[in-house]
């Protein structure tokens, strides 16, 4: 399945028949349920690179910068709760602010599951990671005001002052030696977006071991 996030639109857009427009910005959140597993990412892409403002190329860099440190923190015998306070520290400097009312969520058998993982700054006892475990770290960065406002549909939500957010999605799994992104693209597989990095092993690949931090 997937959802289709256009500019203002936090999470869970529904597909429809709406033009995009230069400028705009999406996010694409891609699930697959296969053999019984389930998994889930997304990203973001530009309508028209060119068109596009660069408070919104700026939103969506630190939003890739935060997600990605946060996923080079995960190891074995780190807290959950830290996740939130590394995304923190590189957004609110920037003048952003983390979405608080959706959270990255343990998936296998099941799609939600626990540990709940927080994007922002808390001290919940959400646990410790263990090789075997595998969750989804996304977090859903604003440039305005992080409080959404939930559709009639009851799916969809927007920021309440209609100001641009981003998101960035994998589902990782803890190993005996790091972490690996069980949703990473596969090396020549697409374009380099212009807020990667061409040698991130983890992001093309998926595995990035102790040994590489």
């Amino acid at each position: 399945s997937i959802c289709t996030s256009v500019n203002e639109v936090i999470c869970h857009g529904i597909p429809n028949d709406q033009p995009l427009h230069s400028g705009d910005i999406i996010n694409l959140d891609i699930t697959v349920y296969y053999n019984g597993f389930h998994g889930d990412c997304s990203e973001m892409f530009f309508v028209d690179q060119e068109a596009t403002d660069q408070a919104s190329k700026d939103l969506i860099q630190c939003t890739f910068d935060a997600w990605r440190a946060a996923i080079d923190f995960c190891k074995p015998g780190q807290a959950y709760k830290d996740i939130g306070a590394i995304i923190d520290d590189i957004i609110i400097p920037k003048g952003y602010q983390s979405v608080k009312q959706f959270c990255g969520h343990g998936i296998g058998k099941l799609f939600h599951t626990a540990p709940n993982v927080l994007h922002y700054k808390n001290s919940e006892p959400n646990g410790i990671m263990a090789p075997g475990h595998v969750f989804t770290i996304e977090p859903m960065i604003c440039e305005g005001t992080q409080e959404g406002e939930l559709w009639q549909d009851n799916w969809t939500c927007t920021t309440k002052d209609l100001g641009r957010s981003a998101q960035f999605e994998h589902t990782l799994l803890i190993t005996e030696s790091g972490v690996e992104a069980l949703t990473a693209k596969i090396p020549g597989s697409s374009p380099i977006q212009p807020w990667e990095r061409p040698d991130d092993s983890l992001q093309f690949g998926g595995r990035r071991t102790l040994e590489d931090k």
